[in-house]
């Protein structure tokens, strides 16, 4: 039995996610604020995780074996959010004597999890939720394209480096300011209206 309580609180936090999310990208972006950065990155990663569990819960009727693949992707890169905005910010606020900022961070490497990883598991997603019946078929489609945008950044940061490349900037653009965040709040208002039925 499926428990519309966790339902609810997950369609609140897939709410919460989108908005922190276009947060960050404001912060990152426009405010350049290492502290809110990391902030957001970190509570993106904790709303990410009961998101993401509410999904396998919801998919995993449509194929158990795909769903829970899904989930592991995503929940590691949850964490990995998580982790790395927590990194992030115990250096912003309390900086070290001395901190090679050329490193990719060790805990996330150049957005290996954070949009690697995150990039295969909503991929995963999209496709069972296209199959479920549960969820809008545009819905399933706004988290293909968020995948694909999340596998080229990431592949963008690693194999370009530079920030500042076309190649990185507009999948940047796209996903931090529009793409995720309307799909993490859709995806949260669906959450709200299943759990009410």
């Amino acid at each position: 039995m499926k428990s519309k309580s966790f339902t609810t609180l997950a369609g609140q936090f897939a709410v919460l996610g989108g908005i922190f999310g276009f947060l960050y990208s404001i912060s990152f972006v426009i405010l350049k604020n290492d502290v809110l950065n990391a902030l957001f990155l970190l509570l993106g990663g904790v709303c990410s995780m009961v998101v993401m569990t509410a999904l396998y819960e919801a998919l995993r009727v449509a194929d158990p074996s795909y769903a829970l693949l899904a989930f592991l992707f995503c929940a590691g890169a949850a964490a990995g959010s998580l982790i790395h905005g927590g990194y992030d910010l115990s250096n912003a606020l309390h900086a070290p004597a001395s901190l090679n900022a050329d490193l990719p961070n060790p805990i996330d490497p150049r957005g290996l999890l954070t949009f690697g990883v995150a990039g295969v598991g909503l991929f995963f997603f999209s496709w069972l939720m296209s199959k479920s019946g549960i969820f809008p078929k545009n819905l399933s489609i706004l988290g293909y394209v968020s995948a694909i945008l999340m596998i080229v950044l990431y592949l963008g940061r690693l194999i370009i480096l530079q920030a500042t490349s076309l190649v990185i900037v507009i999948p940047a653009l796209l996903e931090g300011f529009l793409v995720n965040p309307i799909w993490y709040i859709w995806l949260g208002t669906t959450f709200l209206r299943n759990a009410k039925k």
